[in-house]
């Protein structure tokens, strides 16, 4: 692939910039089109969202579009918010190029009919802050931006910050704690009769408003804007014919150098980990791939799977935010589950205790067994807590534990076995790798391993 979507080689710094490289020309057709084409031609390009989830961009739209005026107000939310372990993408493309962004948050909430759009991005992204400052300031200033106010919302360096309920939440004020329905069901500033989310001030008299709200990551948003100034058709030429387009990966782990790259969807996940991370070591080999924490461990014999939804569906994997995370066959699994376990453990919410103390019960049981103290017990008391850890829960926190701690299980019985049988030497230690920097080399978060589950810091 030749040219860039959505990550220019260069930094994109001015708007006049951006101007000579097209922009603008995505809104104006979306004038010329009006709402309801806009959202056709999205549809017609087969667009998925690139959060990990993989849902068609233009039937959600198409859906909070359809509420009823009684449904309250609509609204339009850019989650730039990542935290998956192994991501980093959305970053470098606010870095490079906010205005393809903010041309794709006003495009939507155009299409959707928003009263307004927030953007939110944590608070530890300054560089991504301040670029969307200005590409908000200089695009509005030369009426640019669309006529619904945009707004920047910055959160804490919270994992349930980058849940798009947990994000609503966020956005409202409060801490990002996941709600019970989805966004186009209760959206931003929802007003329910009664319940546990209800607001001060609401009676039961009151008339509720869904406020039905459409949730799109940074990525998904940056491409709309080139799929109505070039046509779906355009975008339907790229990738395949069930995941069309293009998107950004980060290759981290046990790889020589450590990177990230705009890729068509389609490549296999081996020539992925050799062009963009430079490969294993010499004299090593994949031992396991994952994708973030919320999927399945992709092992050795699926290093073919073509990077698309339907291609990891297939293998019983997910592609989630296209972070891959490699692991050598010097990696000991045991080590790698609990370091996993007890991420999504100090990032959950404590809403749903059989998620809080699932996870972190199952974190117990892992480092037993890393240790030499757990056995086929443990073990056993492990598949036992997964099965019940989902109970109840408000997101898909608990869920990514059950997915990806099963796997490791049934893949990798092997390092299980010699953990507990003493026949392997203490296990090396790991970096936990969630990204704080991948330009120039990268910088995985030190911090995340005195994080307590309470959201403090050791």
């Amino acid at each position: 692939m030749d040219e860039r979507v959505v990550l220019p080689d260069e930094p994109v710094t001015s708007l006049e910039a951006y101007r000579a490289r097209g922009g603008g020309a995505g809104l104006a057709r979306a004038h010329e089109l009006g709402p309801g084409a806009t959202v056709q031609e999205v549809t017609l390009s087969g667009l998925r969202g690139r959060g990990g989830a993989g849902f068609p961009t233009g039937r959600k739209w198409s859906g909070v579009r359809a509420e009823p005026p009684e449904s309250g107000d609509r609204y339009l939310v850019c989650n730039g918010a990542e935290g998956e372990p192994g991501t980093f993408k959305d970053r470098p493309i606010l870095r490079r190029n906010a205005y393809q962004v903010v041309e794709g948050v006003a495009i939507a909430a155009f299409a959707i009919g928003a009263s307004a759009a927030y953007i939110g991005v944590k608070e530890i992204f300054r560089p991504e802050r301040e670029a969307l400052d200005r590409a908000i300031r200089e695009m509005q200033a030369a009426g640019m931006a669309g006529d619904v106010p945009i707004h920047v919302v910055t959160g804490p360096d919270l994992y349930l910050f980058g849940e798009e309920k947990g994000l609503l939440h966020a956005i409202e004020g409060d801490a990002p704690l996941p709600r019970l329905f989805p966004p186009y069901i209760h959206g931003l500033f929802a007003t329910p009769q009664m319940g546990w989310s209800a607001r001060p001030g609401v009676v039961d008299g009151d008339t509720p408003h869904a406020n039905p709200t459409v949730v799109n990551n940074v990525e998904t948003l940056a491409t709309v804007p080139l799929i109505l100034a070039r046509g779906p058709e355009w975008h339907r030429s790229l990738g395949t014919e069930q995941s069309p387009g293009v998107t950004v990966c980060a290759v981290v782990g046990d790889v020589v150098a450590p990177s990230y790259a705009e890729v068509e969807l389609g490549t296999p996940l081996g020539t992925l980990i050799d062009e963009i991370g430079g490969g294993v070591a010499p004299g090593r080999s994949v031992k396991a791939v994952f994708p973030g924490v919320a999927n399945a461990v992709v092992t050795a014999r699926h290093l073919d799977v073509p990077l698309s939804y339907e291609g990891f569906q297939a293998i019983g994997s997910g592609m989630g935010s296209a972070g891959f995370i490699v692991y050598d066959d010097t990696a000991d699994m045991v080590t790698v589950a609990r370091l996993f376990s007890r991420f999504l453990y100090v990032e959950s919410c404590n809403q749903c205790p059989a998620c809080k103390l699932g996870c972190g019960a199952v974190t117990d049981l892992l480092e037993q067994i890393e240790t030499g103290v757990g056995g086929e017990r443990e073990v056993e008391e492990i598949g036992a807590r997964l099965l019940r850890v989902t109970d109840g829960n408000r997101c898909y926190l608990p869920e990514e534990e059950q997915a990806l701690i099963s796997s490791i299980l049934r893949e990798f019985p092997a390092d299980f076995a010699a953990r507990m049988e003493g026949r392997l030497p203490l296990p090396r230690a790991y970096p936990f790798p969630k990204i704080v920097e991948l330009d120039g080399g990268v910088v995985y978060d030190e911090s995340q391993e005195r994080k307590q589950p309470d959201w403090t810091y050791a």
